[in-house]
């Protein structure tokens, strides 16, 4: 099936199904297993008030922009950009790759989702959900043509919780992470909620004898719009860079310090 073309995306698999939040799991038992693999990191918040009003002014223009693109340009996006993905060399070793259900004009990645799910059959593939215990926070969980989907407090489909069904995100091999903006630094300006910025701080921090021992941590790969590229993104200390961008007409990767 071909993704949606619209500059809303809210088309989405045709074997996924939709369910009412109020079938989604809510136990004592589950939130206290949800909370034994929460994360633990904070992010932090000192940034004057003149540079989040900038974030926020670039924030608008942006979502602007891309929810301006017409149906034919969603849809090559679309196409282009799950062609590139598969030619990224990190990608096609990987085993478990997260990404995203589109929402507000995001580049939509069905055509990526459908292409693993067709040919992949060693390829795990994850969605994001927001984090029933630790407020800001994301768990992800395996995504299939069987997944149910339910609707978040932001109106975004997401896999009906299921701790069977959760991914440790140290286990993800590759996140596809959708974006506001971009520079050609590898920084990532998001929609402002900071979500996948606490989730993967831990890609931040080198492991010492006081922290939890990775022997990998995910590639990060921006999924963008070329009219989402800006000359310099105001950083924070928060923001997690990316290891590649991918948009309709070029693959950036990046070296991080």
């Amino acid at each position: 099936m071909s993704p949606s073309s619209s500059g809303s995306g809210t088309s989405r698999s045709l074997t996924s199904n939709k369910v009412n939040s109020t079938e989604t799991a809510s136990a004592p038992a589950l939130a206290m297993k949800l909370t034994q693999i929460a994360p633990s990191q904070s992010i932090q918040t000192s940034v004057s008030k003149e540079d989040m009003q900038a974030r926020a002014q670039l924030r608008k223009k942006l979502r602007e922009a891309r929810r301006g693109l017409t149906n034919q340009q969603h849809t090559d996006a679309a196409k282009r950009i799950s062609s590139r993905l598969r030619t990224l060399p990190f990608l096609d070793n990987s085993t478990t790759i997260a990404g995203y259900l589109v929402n507000d004009g995001e580049v939509n990645l069905t055509y990526f989702i459908e292409s693993i799910w067709q040919s992949s059959h060693d390829k795990k593939f994850a969605l994001p959900v927001l984090h029933p215990v630790c407020k800001g926070h994301l768990l992800f969980l395996s995504y299939t043509q069987h997944s149910q989907l339910v609707k978040n407090k932001y109106n975004i489909e997401e896999p009906v919780l299921s701790c069977e069904n959760v991914v440790p995100v140290r286990q993800c091999d590759v996140i596809l992470m959708p974006l506001v903006g971009f520079d050609v630094n590898g920084n990532r300006l998001g929609m402002g909620g900071g979500y996948y910025d606490r989730t993967l701080s831990f890609t931040q921090r080198a492991p010492d004898s006081h922290s939890f021992s990775v022997s990998k941590t995910p590639k990060l790969v921006g999924i963008a719009h070329d009219i989402q590229e800006v000359d310099a993104l105001p950083v924070a200390p928060w923001d997690v860079p990316l290891d590649a961008i991918v948009t309709p007409s070029r693959t950036l990767q990046f070296t991080k310090p």
